[in-house]
């Protein structure tokens, strides 16, 4: 019997032939990520060395990546001092792949790893953040753990005890209509699945629809992947793979793809016509709650968020922009919008995307995370609804428990902003 992509990446990295679902491992890891919860990690790093006599150094500072982002610039004197705590972490450790809050480095983590030509096809990437499962866009195996596991992971360069998931397939062919996104492809697989559908599976993502997807797309899937409980996403690396690491992230040396074997072993598949869908919304306040975006048309909205890891690339940024020349947000809307990365948000304004979204009266922010759960920029008043290109509605999700979020498209976001109240992108703003 064959392999699955994560049974195949998982054998390589514990140097087994093959492995099976449920088997359990301990591969070594080829990139560990984290964010300013760097901070926490290195407190539980150097209990590990504590009372041994031995000095406190990580296996490999080349296969360590920090990014901060999602407290920046600083809000408080607590972030900026554990700011100030790992940067000077990452100075004694050596760790090169460090993006400090700079305009032309830095970004959201998970837009950060894939333009910087940080993950490959192939390899084991864990990080600090549950939304790691993004880099399975580019084939890899990425999935979040939490501090301590990551802490163990800086010592051993290992990461321990992993069950080999079983792995759930999706089947996208067709094309999509005009204004239905992958943001709308990922949001009907979850409604579909529920949130504990794929609990502990990988979702492996197939087909013409997908083949003919730009990375930034598939960056999207991946990310939300874990919103139905999987453990990643993965996409099959093919030439757009290639192509996206050749020309975006400047890698030059060859790029080898994998691919699951013709008769791997998959639990459950699932088969969806891209040419069917619509766009989607998910209703708060779980990210299952997914309707047809007519199903709730109408509805008022105080706060338009569009970017975070999830939709602040440059293609989301160019289909707001394209919906909002010559319109203007309505009165008493505050449309906010956060590129995904410092390189992004100066291709946007190369482009001219960000001068059409603030003459339409959009307000643009630094890369950053903050919006999305709440602890900086954009928080919400109570009683506020917001709409956002984010990836999570949960109550209390983007600052305040007494507000409600829903969660779609760039396309749906840019119509709603124009119009004040949740709106079909196919039938104008």
């Amino acid at each position: 019997m064959g392999m699955t992509m994560v049974e195949k990446i998982l054998a390589r990295a514990s140097g087994q032939a093959a492995v099976r679902a449920g088997e359990v491992v301990e591969p070594g890891v080829d990139l560990a990520m984290s964010h300013e919860n760097a901070a926490l990690v290195i407190n539980q790093f150097h209990e590990i060395y504590q009372g041994t006599g031995l000095e406190a150094q990580v296996w490999d500072p080349s296969k360590i990546a920090i990014i901060f982002d999602h407290r920046v610039p600083a809000e408080s004197a607590k972030t900026a001092t554990n700011q100030k705590k790992v940067r000077e972490f990452v100075a004694a450790q050596g760790i090169a792949r460090f993006h400090d809050i700079r305009g032309d480095e830095g970004g959201i983590c998970h837009q950060i790893l894939p333009e910087n030509g940080y993950v490959r096809p192939g390899m084991v990437v864990v990080g600090t953040d549950s939304h790691t499962t993004s880099h399975g866009a580019l084939g890899a195996f990425a999935f979040g753990v939490g501090a301590t596991e990551m802490a163990s992971i800086w010592t051993l360069g290992r990461a321990l005890n992993i069950e080999v998931p079983g792995t759930v397939k999706v089947i996208v062919e067709g094309v999509f209509p005009e204004y239905v996104l992958p943001k709308d492809l990922i949001l009907a697989l979850i409604g579909q699945l529920t949130a504990e559908g794929a609990n502990f599976k990988v979702i492996e993502f197939h087909g013409a629809a997908i083949r003919s997807m730009p990375t930034s797309g598939r960056l999207t899937i991946c990310n939300m992947a874990v919103e139905a409980g999987a453990t990643s996403g993965i996409v099959v690396p093919d030439d757009e793979t290639r192509h996206y690491l050749r020309e975006v992230a400047g890698v030059a040396e060859a790029v080898p793809l994998l691919a699951p074997d013709l008769d791997a072993p998959y639990e459950r598949t699932i088969a969806i016509d891209a040419g069917a869908l619509v766009p989607q919304i998910a209703c708060p306040h779980t990210v299952d709650n997914v309707k047809p975006v007519t199903a709730v048309a109408g509805t008022p909205v105080q706060q338009i968020v569009i970017g975070s890891c999830t939709n602040g690339r440059l293609d989301d940024i160019a289909v707001a922009a394209g919906i909002l020349a010559g319109k203007q947000v309505a009165r008493g809307v505050r449309m906010l919008v956060f590129p995904a990365s410092g390189r992004i948000f100066q291709e946007a304004m190369k482009a001219g995307y960000l001068t059409t979204l603030m003459e339409a009266g959009a307000v643009v922010a630094n890369s950053g995370c903050g919006p999305c759960l709440g602890v900086h920029q954009g928080a919400l008043g109570d009683g506020e609804v917001a709409l956002s290109t984010t990836n999570r509605n949960f109550k209390g999700r983007m600052g305040n428990p007494n507000s409600e979020v829903y969660l779609c498209s760039p396309a749906v976001a840019a119509a709603s902003a124009v119009a004040g109240v949740i709106t079909d992108p196919r039938k104008g703003g």
